[in-house]
């Protein structure tokens, strides 16, 4: 076990660095089908999404535009409302454009409703989004989640962009960790 797994106590790995190339690549196959001959900007949600994103991109052959967008929690808020502090707003302007929004995972989808209202405001001509991991079960709203990589159920995990208290992103797998209060 390395330092990193140790420090995580991960239990088992649930799914590998290859599982994971592989249904990138997919993703990326669907979305350069979906906007071929379409202007596509492609924005990440900080800080877990970065390595998917990075997969993602180079995975989409198509000419695009990426950028990132940051929010932070709101200390016993943010789980029970959506509502999050935005740390980094997008610098592309994405009026008219195609946006496909790129997250870690997706539980409830309230912080991600509200990253999509935000970005509402800024006019694009549609939104669109694509996360690593989704939680259908857990879904307290309709989103427009079009592109997702694996379900998953409530178990604590780490790795591939994923964290517990910061650490565990830089994992090349998901990996499930014991949870934790």
């Amino acid at each position: 076990m390395s330092n990193l797994e140790d420090a995580l106590k991960t239990e088992r790995v649930i799914y590998s660095e290859e599982t994971i190339k592989t249904r990138v690549l997919e993703l990326g196959r669907q979305i350069t089908e979906d906007y071929k001959g379409k202007e596509l900007v492609v924005i990440g949600v900080i800080k877990g999404s970065l390595f998917f994103l990075s997969d993602l991109t180079r995975a989409i052959d198509l000419p695009i535009k990426v950028d990132m967008v940051g929010f932070s929690n709101i200390p016993d808020t943010t789980s029970k409302t959506g509502i999050v502090r935005i740390t980094k707003d997008v610098d592309i302007d994405i009026t008219n454009k195609n946006v496909l929004v790129v997250e870690d995972v997706i539980r409830t989808g309230l912080t991600t409703a509200y990253i999509i209202q935000n970005l509402e405001m800024k006019k694009p001509a549609d939104i669109t989004l694509c996360t690593m991991l989704l939680n259908p079960d857990r879904l307290l709203m309709t989103i427009p989640v079009k592109y997702y990589g694996f379900e998953i159920n409530d178990l604590w995990l780490a790795g591939y962009g994923l964290d517990h208290d910061e650490i565990g992103r830089n994992l090349p797998y998901i990996a499930q960790i014991p949870k934790r209060k």
